[in-house]
């Protein structure tokens, strides 16, 4: 018997629009640790990705940063992606519970680095190559407010 797909029509569509996302890990002390992203979806695999990118942080190295270790001590996150109008018949949101990895090397991707450029022109000059990624294997969605004409 076939599994029913994770995500529907409506929620690919919205998904694959959207230009951010709010994804969040749980820091050490169980509390959660929101932070926005940029991502992509494979659609074939219900697969979010989002780049560490080479932005300025505090520190350079990918592994210090408190999402990713958050991630390798507790891969469960969450993300949230929505829209906001001032017509509330607009609004819309999907959450996407999932387990996040981290891919070591953005370069074993090739695909994902394409669309990751092809939607955010912005990291044409990024070495998004020699930096890891985060991928997040949706495995539950809730959804609010989508139709097929507003998703």
């Amino acid at each position: 018997m076939a599994s029913e797909p994770v995500l529907s029509a409506a929620e690919r569509a919205f998904l694959a629009a959207a230009r951010r996302a709010v994804m969040v890990t749980i820091a050490p002390d169980g509390r959660p640790r929101p932070v926005p992203v940029c991502f992509v979806l494979d659609e074939i695999d219900a697969v979010l990705y989002t780049p560490i990118d080479d932005k300025p942080k505090r520190n350079d190295g990918p592994r210090s940063l408190a999402r990713v270790r958050d991630i390798e001590r507790d891969p469960r996150v969450s993300v949230l992606v929505d829209r906001w109008d001032e017509d509330w018949a607009n609004l819309a949101w999907v959450r996407c519970l999932g387990t996040a990895t981290i891919e070591p090397s953005g370069a074993d991707f090739p695909e994902i680095i394409r669309a990751l450029r092809a939607k955010y022109s912005q990291y044409a000059d990024h070495g998004l190559e020699a930096r890891p990624l985060i991928r997040i294997a949706i495995e539950r969605v809730t959804a609010w407010g989508l139709t097929d004409a507003n998703a």
